[in-house]
């Protein structure tokens, strides 16, 4: 059973910032692509950022500049590093992991339950 659980979310100012954490019950280094998805109240679910298990980032368009992804594999851990957090990153940040296939019919996803980001003064 792969489990994937977040932590570091929490109530901060506007301004503030947050490193939030995913630990993975295997290495993170068996995941082809891990990132952080956020859904903020009444929206769809979107992409924040991934990091490949070689180490390549992206962004999405939107959450360059002030978010990082990073990570410790020694700690099975993907971290988000959110600087300057304002109203509207207020979402249920969340964990994935991506077990790739040749045949995109055997791909693999798992999804941790998230952490609670709310931005307000």
């Amino acid at each position: 059973q792969v489990q994937l659980v977040e932590s570091g979310g929490g109530m901060v100012q506007p301004g503030g910032s947050l490193r939030l954490s995913c630990v993975a019950s295997r290495s993170i280094l068996n995941f082809n692509v891990m990132g952080w998805y956020r859904q903020a109240p009444g929206k769809q679910r979107e992409l924040v950022a991934t990091i490949s298990n070689g180490g390549s980032t992206n962004y999405a368009d939107s959450m360059k500049g002030r978010f990082t992804i990073s990570r410790d594999s020694a700690k099975n851990t993907i971290y988000l590093q959110i600087e300057n957090l304002n109203a509207e990153d207020t979402a249920v940040y969340t964990c994935q992991g991506q077990v790739r296939a040749l045949n995109p019919k055997y791909d693999r996803i798992y999804w941790g339950t998230g952490t609670l980001v709310t931005v307000s003064s």
